[in-house]
């Protein structure tokens, strides 16, 4: 694709919240991408990338339906973008360099602008040098706030993520090309909030909005709750219509780098009881990746007080008229090499869609894998024919599952569809928003190693 300028509003506004977070209301502060150190294991580890010095990426809060203005200034002596995964907002300001920006170099600053239709939870990463940033720590969480209160008494945010380091805590090769060429690789740290089982404290008997987000390059998690009462009420940031079961020890709850899922819990009645997030990962027991702690007097609370949330407006695709497009998901040819630009590359190819690689960013002459009609509706007929997994994201739209050959489908919002082992999977939106989106697996080494391409509205 060829390179793009563009005019950029300016202006910024972020101020302190607690939880870690930046909001709109109390002042201006850019957000800095920077090298970072924090004692992610026994030891402190540097090198890493955050939006402090010292601390994790914070969660940064806006409102459904106000401006938010987010400047971001680049202090790494490589390139970057940022990009606001599953926010439905005008492509200019999707943050992926040569589709809708320039990469950032070092001390350039880029104003994010945008109002977001939907609330919900969300969340932020580099989409230039991804590999290599996101893997050192560059993935936050965003928080869209329904005009009004839903009724929680709080509400804890839980990013998941691993990291690669060795005994002495400093970074590993954030890849391997074993691991790009099948799941991807694997952290050894596992961390919520950068931290090992952090324990939170919550009103006794109060109800707790649970927000946990996969920012992971590579791990699907299989969550369960353990030590009280929940249910799940919004997935990949869009409020459920129907009752979605509550994943157990036996039936754990498949949550693929990039996607979200929000509980309404209910505290223990007994003060100092806790809730534990637990995972199921590969080859050890199920294992707590964050608690919620009863503290207080009760609130004696119920479930059954919370009020649905409203939904986000969504169109509704027409299933009668919807075109179809088929996209293969599998292996790359042998003998194409990806083109680095400014944004990296692993320097392989493994994956393809299309049975065509990406050639890397900046390359010259890369057309969309399909062009839609703006305003109609379609359906996308995702077929994996690999035998690893693939979260496969769309940038700017929303869509709905309807059917597989492997399993049913709840048909649930979403911008990101994990695609298991020979599935097919046929997807349903309205393509309601004009650019050009990246369409890609969020296991990154795919996604670096070939495994993405743009869906052009017009």
């Amino acid at each position: 694709m060829k390179r793009r300028e563009f005019l950029l509003a300016s202006g910024a506004a972020t101020g302190a919240l607690t939880l870690g977070g930046f909001g709109l209301a109390n002042g201006t502060q850019e957000l800095t991408i920077q090298p970072a150190s924090f004692a992610l294991s026994d030891t402190v580890t540097t090198g890493i990338v955050s939006l402090s010095p010292d601390a994790p990426p914070p969660v940064l809060y806006g409102k459904q339906g106000e401006a938010m203005r987010l400047p971001v200034r680049n202090a790494l002596p490589d390139y970057t973008a940022m990009h606001w995964h599953g926010l439905r907002i005008p492509n200019g300001m999707d943050g992926v360099p040569y589709l809708t920006q320039m990469p950032m170099g070092q001390g350039e600053l880029f104003d994010y602008e945008f109002t977001p239709p939907d609330a919900g939870t969300y969340w932020y990463h580099p989409h230039c040098m991804t590999m290599e940033q996101m893997a050192h720590g560059l993935t936050g969480v965003m928080v869209i706030a329904e005009p009004e209160n839903p009724g929680f008494d709080s509400e804890q945010v839980i990013n998941l993520r691993d990291f690669r380091l060795d005994e002495e805590g400093a970074f590993l090769p954030a890849y391997t090309q074993r691991g790009a060429a099948r799941a991807g690789t694997f952290g050894n740290v596992h961390t919520a909030n950068w931290l090992q089982n952090p324990v939170y404290d919550h009103p006794t008997g109060g109800l707790v909005r649970l927000r946990v987000v996969n920012t992971d390059t590579t791990r699907i998690y299989k969550l369960h709750l353990e030590g009280g009462n929940a249910r799940i009420i919004a997935w990949d940031g869009h409020p459920l219509e129907i009752e979605v079961p509550m994943p157990s020890t036996d039936d754990a709850l498949l949550v693929g780098p990039g996607q979200r899922v929000d509980f309404a819990v209910s505290m223990p009645a007994d003060e100092g009881k806790t809730i534990s997030l637990m995972a199921k990962l590969p080859g050890q027991p199920h294992k707590a990746m964050a608690q919620l702690r009863s503290n207080g007097a009760s609130a004696a609370r119920d479930l059954q007080e919370l009020r649905p949330l409203p939904v986000n407006p969504i169109a509704k695709p027409d299933l009668a008229n919807a075109e179809v497009h088929d996209f293969v998901f599998g292996w790359t040819p042998e003998g194409i090499e990806p083109n680095n630009g400014f944004c990296g590359s692993l320097g392989y190819n493994f994956w393809s869609i299309n049975r065509t690689p990406w050639p890397g960013d900046a390359a010259q002459g890369v057309g969309p894998l399909a062009t839609l009609e703006m305003g109609k509706s379609y359906i996308l007929r995702l077929r994996n024919e690999s035998p690893n997994l693939h979260p496969i994201h769309l940038h700017g739209l929303a869509f709905v599952p309807l059917r597989s050959n492997l399993r049913q489908l709840p048909p649930l919002v979403t911008d990101t569809m994990l695609l298991l082992k020979d599935e097919v999977a046929e997807i349903a939106l309205v393509a309601d928003s004009p650019g050009d989106w990246a369409f890609h697996c969020h296991v990154i080494e795919h996604q670096k190693t070939g495994l993405t391409g743009f869906i052009r509205v017009e």
